[in-house]
């Protein structure tokens, strides 16, 4: 299976990654899957950045083909490989439905990686914390103000979207602090910014 990643065929673009995802999902290769998640370790960050691409695309199509291999994405946010953490938080919020007990186990991990990390580790970071908040009212307690302290303090490019990406966990409960933050947001934002606010308040 390596010898079909972009780096192995002198490839610059991402085209034979997805290729080998596409593939993969197709046939339900667990061999295969297994392979490209030893392949996170190479030696070679080329060959471990190409394999958390095929990864994450199989898990955009089939999450639960990669959901087994929770434990491996949550060490990698530890990795000094950026290209390693934010492809793992994206697998992570692709799979954290079908693992959610098993992932809130190493919740401290996650926030910190959320905290810490760029732009596409916080946007998926959202994601997950979002998508467990939902799962169960003692999750809810641990995340949901983190999750708060976040839309108030983010970049205003990023409420809108964050806030959307939120959406999925908000209810009668705690819909009121939601829309106050948003509400107190919106001096900071854009006309296309606060219209997209808007629209979610609605």
């Amino acid at each position: 299976m390596l010898n079909q990643l972009a780096t192995n065929q002198n490839r610059n673009d991402e085209l034979p990654n997805i290729e080998l995802a596409e593939e993969l999902v197709k046939t339900e290769n667990h061999n295969g899957i297994n392979e490209i998640v030893d392949g996170l370790n190479s030696k070679d960050k080329r060959i471990a950045n190409d394999c958390i691409k095929v990864l994450y695309e199989i898990g955009e199509r089939r999450p639960d083909l990669i959901a087994p291999y929770y434990k491996q994405f949550l060490e990698l946010l530890d990795s000094k490989n950026n290209r390693l953490v934010w492809g793992s938080m994206t697998a992570l919020a692709q799979i954290v439905e079908l693992e959610p007990q098993n992932i809130f186990k190493q919740v401290d991990k996650i926030v910190f990686a959320f905290q810490h990390g760029s732009v596409i580790t916080v946007d998926n970071g959202v994601s997950v914390l979002a998508k467990l908040c939902k799962q169960d009212l003692e999750y809810e307690e641990r995340i949901f103000p983190i999750l708060i302290q976040h839309l108030q303090e983010c970049r205003s490019k990023e409420v809108g979207q964050h806030a959307e990406r939120m959406e999925i966990c908000i209810h009668e409960s705690n819909q009121r602090q939601f829309v106050e933050v948003l509400e107190s947001r919106m001096e900071d934002l854009s006309a296309p910014q606060q219209k997209r606010v808007r629209k979610l308040l609605k």
